[in-house]
C-alpha cells in the first residue's frame, strides 16, 4: 500500500517546530544544556525542551502531556486533524503514540508530596499514573475515537508507530492515523541510565574515537499518515517506502555484539521497501554515542549501506528515548524534502574501524531514499524508510 505523510511536526531542545529545528542544524547549534533538572545533582549535559511547567491541563497533568500539547500545537497539525474529523468522522482516525516514560515525571512528583494518608488529592490522576497515557491524551486532545495505543519498546517505541499506523491502513481500520512519539526528561531516566554508567559528562560525540556517553533528552513529533489516493496531491510528498521490526532479545540493555537484530530490521525494511540497499541515500543512524551501540551500528552499516550518507542527530537533541524514533524518523523526512543530510554534530575523529561515509559538516546532495534506525533496550529494532516524490 502507498501510504502518504499528510503532515508532520518536531518539538526538540533544538527547535519547538521543524523550522526552529531546521535552523539549529543549518547553524550547527546544539539544544544541549547543563543538567539543570531538581533534584539531580548528575553531571551532564542534556535536550530540555523550554515553558513546559506553565500548561494547566487538569486531570491530564504531567510534564509528558504538556510536552505532547505544545507538539501538537506546531505548523498545522491540530487544523488538519480537524479537517480530517469533519472528512472521516473522528472514529476513523487513530492514533500510534511511542513513549518509554509515559507521565512517570508527574509520579515521581506525587511521591514526593506524600500527605499523611498516601497520594495527595492534586495527584490522584488514575489516567496520568498509566503506562498508556500519552495515546489517550492525544486523543483526547485532538478529538479521535479511532483506535490508540501507546506502544513502549523502550528506544524503537515511536519508530514502530510507522509500522503500527501502516497496518491500520492497510486493514482498513482508519483513513487516518496520527503516529508520534512524545518522553521526557526525569530523575528517574537520568540517574537510572547514570546507574548504567552510560551519561557523559560532556556533551555527546556519536561516532568519535572519544565518544563517552549519552546525553539524555525530551522531544514531541507527530506525522499524519493517510493512504495515497485519499492525500491525492495535498501532502509534504513524501511516503512511507518500507519499515522493518526484529527482536533479537540479546541483553536487557546491551546491543547484540554483532548487531543480529539491527540488521534483521534493516533488511526487513529494505525488503518491505522494494528498494536495492545502494538505492538509500541517507541513513540517521540509532548512533547514541556510547561505546558499544555506535561502533556495532557503524559496522553493521558500513557493511549493509556502504555508499549512503550516514549521520548521528542527537548531538543536536539528545537521545530522546521513546520518541527518538519520530524524532530522528523526521529528521530523516526533512532532509528529502530539503535535499540536505545533517552532519553528526560534534565529529573530531571517526572510530578506526568504521568506514562511515559521515562528517560534521552537513551536506546538501540529492536525495530520494532514507532510512532511520531506532534499537531499544532488550533488543528491539525498528528501521523505517521514507521517499521523495517525485
Amino acid at each position: 500500500m502507498d501510504v502518504r505523510i499528510l503532515s508532520y511536526e518536531l518539538t526538540t531542545a533544538a527547535g519547538v517546530n521543524v523550522e526552529a529545528l531546521r535552523a539549529s542544524i543549518d547553524a550547527h547549534q546544539s539544544g544541549l544544556c547543563k543538567n539543570d533538572l531538581l533534584g539531580s545533582a548528575i553531571d551532564t549535559w542534556i535536550g530540555k525542551v523550554d515553558g513546559l511547567d506553565a500548561p494547566q491541563l487538569g486531570p491530564w497533568q504531567s510534564r509528558n502531556n504538556a510536552l505532547a500539547a505544545l507538539g501538537l500545537a506546531q505548523g498545522d497539525l491540530e487544523s488538519r486533524i480537524a479537517d480530517l474529523r469533519e472528512r472521516f468522522g473522528p472514529h476513523r482516525l487513530g492514533g500510534a503514540i511511542g513513549s518509554s516514560t509515559s507521565s512517570i515525571d508527574r509520579t515521581e512528583t506525587a511521591y514526593q508530596h506524600l500527605a499523611e494518608n498516601g497520594i495527595g488529592a492534586d495527584y490522584q490522576q488514575p489516567l496520568v499514573h498509566h503506562p498508556g497515557c500519552p495515546a489517550m491524551f492525544v486523543a483526547q486532545h485532538t478529538g479521535l475515537t479511532g483506535p490508540a495505543i501507546t506502544i513502549n519498546t523502550a528506544c524503537s517505541s515511536s519508530a514502530k508507530a510507522f509500522s503500527t499506523g501502516a497496518r491500520w491502513l492497510e486493514a482498513g481500520l482508519v483513513d487516518a492515523v496520527v503516529v508520534g512519539g512524545v518522553d521526557t526528561l526525569c530523575l528517574t531516566v537520568v540517574h537510572g541510565f547514570h546507574s548504567l554508567q552510560l551519561v557523559s559528562e560532556n556533551q555527546c560525540k556519536p561516532l568519535d574515537k572519544d565518544r563517552d556517553g549519552i546525553n539524555l533528552g525530551e522531544a514531541a513529533g507527530y506525522a499524519i499518515l493517510m493512504r495515497a489516493e485519499d492525500v491525492g496531491r495535498d501532502g509534504v510528498g513524501v511516503s512511507l517506502r518500507g519499515y522493518g521490526e526484529s527482536s533479537d532479545a540479546h541483553h536487557m540493555s546491551h546491543p547484540h555484539p554483532e548487531g543480529r537484530g539491527a540488521r534483521d530490521a534493516m533488511l526487513r525494511a529494505l525488503h518491505s521497501a522494494g528498494v536495492n540497499a545502494d538505492k538509500v541515500d541517507y541513513i540517521n543512524l540509532h548512533g547514541t554515542s556510547s561505546r558499544a551501540n555506535d561502533r556495532i551500528e557503524g559496522l553493521l552499516v558500513s557493511d549493509l549501506l556502504p555508499r549512503a550518507r550516514a549521520s548521528s542527530t542527537k548531538a543536536w537533541t539528545g537521545h530522546t528515548l521513546g520518541a527518538a524514533g519520530i524524532t530522528e524518523a523526521l529528521i530523516s523526512v526533512d532532509a528529502l524534502r530539503r535535499d540536505l543530510a545533517p552532519g553528526t554534530l560534534n565529529l573530531e575523529q571517526l572510530e578506526e574501524g568504521i568506514e562511515l561515509n559521515t562528517s560534521a559538516s552537513n551536506q546538501a546532495m540529492p536525495l530520494q531514499f532514507a532510512m532511520s534506525n531506532s534499537f531499544g533496550f532488550g533488543g528491539t529494532n525498528a528501521s523505517v524508510i521514507f521517499e521523495k516524490l517525485a
